[in-house]
């Protein structure tokens, strides 16, 4: 189990380590890739501003044009050349005839270099020839010269971002993952062992605590008995009634040790020895009609009645003293506290791997700030009439136990209308 546990740390902070790495190196590569592109872009941009502007400005000195263009060198392979009047109009282009071209005004270059003095874009078809073209345009005095290329494999070259640098990250990240695993590894180890030392020291504390809360409650019985035999055998005359009603206390008072060692045990068995319980298929349905058999046989002003909706069998694996000691303890503790007249069992839900089972009576409840406590060992809500009643003090503590044990848990209200209600599940097979 501590194993389960340790590799458990160990895989949970790996998993956050590496997500986050991970995240972190995507969001890296996204920001570099996007960078890297819009510079690549920038610079290609740049290089045929500059041809458009050394043309526009001869245009605007009424220098002819195409004895410009094949004066000065071009930046790019394939260069295609226009140039556009302020009307929109293709004046020239050294691939096409101008008359063959539509107005270009709208095009997103030309509008945004009419607008801004210069404008490019990526990676549109060319409505004349079908290719794709990065385009860049530039306004002058005069005209507006709009260079382009094609957007060949050689040119997308250009402008995919350079991914050198993401190989490197990689074989980072790699590095660092496997350095993660060792070092999460050791403080999955160390977590495990932090947790292992705090459940011990939590164990010693709560069995001292136990012992102590066993040996308080030890006290009132046997100094009762101690008083009781004492007076018996001091030789006193005492009345056959009254040498009765001692004798009467002495057993009652050996009841109630005998309850106290054997919730203390039983308590005991299930935090130490769980794997010493047997499990056998247990039919919830039966201790429930058992109980309510029992009932009917009480003394009248101690009587309750029980009232189930469950009427096909409930089968769960599981510990059958176990099991009988939930049902049983939550009676007796309502028969001892809830000044009610009913006990109501009912099934909420039915799951492939659970039950959901309700009870709840229809007395006084509790009050809010004690609910949290119940199911404290030695807890009381009414502690002089608990003793009164023979309690240990332990029943609620043994229901919270024994559905744990079943691998369930188990809540407690008040109910709407007064009384006490207790929620709790109860896995159908036992956890391997």
């Amino acid at each position: 189990m501590a194993s389960a546990t340790k590799h458990s740390y160990h895989k949970q902070l790996f998993t956050i380590l590496i997500v986050c790495l991970w995240t972190v190196i995507l969001c890296f590569v996204g920001f570099q890739y996007a960078r890297e592109k819009q510079y690549k872009t920038h610079f290609v941009n740049a290089q045929l501003q500059l041809y458009n502007s050394h043309l526009a400005s001869a245009i605007d000195d009424g220098e002819d044009y195409r004895e410009c263009i094949g004066s000065h060198a071009q930046p790019f392979e394939e260069l295609r050349i226009s140039i556009i009047a302020p009307s929109g109009k293709v004046v020239y282009d050294n691939m096409l005839p101008p008359d063959s071209l539509d107005n270009h005004r709208h095009r997103p270059e030309v509008a945004e270099a009419m607008k801004k003095g210069a404008g490019y874009h990526i990676g549109r078809l060319s409505a004349s020839d079908g290719r794709e073209y990065f385009y860049s345009a530039t306004r002058g005095d005069r005209a507006i010269v709009r260079t382009a290329i094609p957007y060949t494999a050689t040119l997308r070259d250009l402008l995919e971002a350079d991914w050198t640098f993401l190989g490197v990250m990689v074989s980072i990240s790699l590095v660092i993952s496997i350095l993660a695993y060792f070092i999460t590894r050791r403080i999955g180890a160390s977590i495990e062992r932090i947790n292992e030392m705090e459940a011990e020291q939590e164990k010693t504390r709560l069995k001292r605590q136990l012992t102590n809360n066993i040996n308080h409650e030890l006290k009132t019985p046997v100094a009762s008995i101690g008083v009781c035999l004492e007076t018996l055998l001091s030789g006193i005359n005492l009345s056959e009634e009254k040498r009765q009603e001692l004798i009467e206390r002495c057993y009652a008072n050996n009841e109630r040790l005998r309850r106290l060692l054997s919730d203390v045990s039983l308590i005991t068995r299930m935090e130490d020895g769980n794997a010493l319980i047997e499990r056998e298929p247990v039919d919830i349905t039966a201790i429930i009609a058992d109980i309510a058999s029992e009932l009917t046989i009480m003394p009248p002003d101690e009587r309750l009645t029980l009232h189930t909706d469950i009427t096909e069998p409930i089968i769960v694996e599981g510990n059958l003293s176990l099991i009988a000691s939930i049902f049983r303890n939550l009676t007796e503790n309502a028969i001892a506290y809830s000044e009610g007249k009913h006990i109501y069992v009912s099934l909420l839900e039915s799951t492939p791997t659970e039950y959901r089972i309700r009870f709840e009576d229809d007395g006084r409840g509790v009050e809010e700030k004690q609910l949290g406590r119940l199911f404290e060992r030695f807890y009381r809500v009414d502690k002089g009439r608990s003793r009164q009643k023979g309690g240990t003090g332990l029943g609620l503590s043994i229901v919270k136990h024994a559905v744990q044990f079943h691998g369930g848990t188990i809540t407690a209200t008040n109910r709407p209308g007064g009384g006490l209600r207790f929620d709790f599940s109860l896995r159908k097979q036992a956890a391997r």
